[in-house]
């Protein structure tokens, strides 16, 4: 029969659509749009194009969106600084550092630096421990967009058994505790896992997130099963995953394609991140999008 492709792209838009419709409420509720600021360190091209990215689609999205970029040489004490200033900025309500930074900068001391009501990222201890304790927080963007996406395929959650391969704070590591937040069974797997491939066989939902080009292959997953690939991995034929497509294609029940799945959701979950930080700092009740 083939896998059902979970469209990406059309999935973000819907929640791009929500958010503007959101920001035009709270502007006209609160004389304001919601604010989001990029920091950028140095010049590295591709943090260039993911900043502008960023800001545009905010733009579109109606809120106040702005870029600071900082020499390369900026120290930690004068990137604190402009952090302690946009979280003293109340027409602030989302703020990110664009990852990497220089070595000169301790990625950890800008997690904890931010103000974990502003952190619309979800990196941060704060973050990440609302996360772990089910209280209402900032969650990453990935995996926040992957759960959309399973919820919007009707994907079971609920008692399925689920593997995330890869453990980063970025999403592995979140991504598991959403999935277990609604029942799931999970397990998280990475480079040292014993027998890899078993694993990934018993799993009902399947996410890769390790960045290894087609590292899954289709002999790798339980027929009917739902393959989430975050991986964006750039090759000589092209941007691929990290699930080997056409083989999982084969045996999948629901697929996210890469380009067009899973990474037009970051953006759209970094605006709904915006949108919700800045309801919760003026006491707005309304969650979600």
């Amino acid at each position: 029969m083939g896998a059902k492709i979970i469209d990406g792209k059309a999935s973000a838009a819907g929640v791009r659509a929500r958010v503007a419709e959101g920001v035009a409420e709270f502007r006209a509720k609160h004389g304001r749009p919601p604010g989001l600021v990029g920091v950028q360190v140095g010049d590295d091209p591709a943090s260039e194009i993911y900043q502008a990215m960023k800001e545009k689609s905010a733009a579109e999205a109606g809120m106040a969106a702005r870029r600071i970029t900082l020499p390369g040489g900026t120290t930690q004490a004068e990137l604190d600084a402009v952090i302690d200033e946009l979280n003293a900025d109340d027409t602030v309500d989302g703020m990110l550092v664009q990852l990497p930074v220089p070595d000169q900068l301790s990625e950890p001391a800008i997690a904890a630096r931010i103000h974990p009501d502003k952190d619309v990222d979800g990196f941060g201890a704060a973050s990440l421990g609302r996360l772990i304790r089910g209280e209402p927080t900032l969650v990453a963007c990935t995996p926040s967009g992957v759960m959309h996406l399973l919820h919007e395929a009707g994907v079971p959650i609920e008692g399925a058994t689920a593997v995330v391969v890869g453990r980063s704070l970025i999403v592995g590591k979140p991504m598991a505790l959403l999935l277990l937040a609604e029942h799931a069974t999970v397990t998280i797997a990475h480079s040292r896992t014993k027998d890899l491939p078993a694993l990934c066989r018993t799993a009902d939902i399947l996410v890769a997130a390790v960045g290894r080009a087609e590292m899954i292959r289709g002999d790798w997953i339980k027929p009917g099963a739902a393959v989430v690939d975050v991986g964006t991995n750039r090759t000589d034929a092209g941007l691929v995953g990290d699930v080997a497509y056409d083989e999982a294609a084969e045996v999948a029940g629901w697929l996210t394609p890469v380009p067009g799945g899973v990474g037009p959701m970051t953006i759209a979950f970094l605006l709904a991140n915006t949108l919700q930080a800045a309801r919760r700092r003026v006491g707005d009740t309304t969650e979600g999008v």
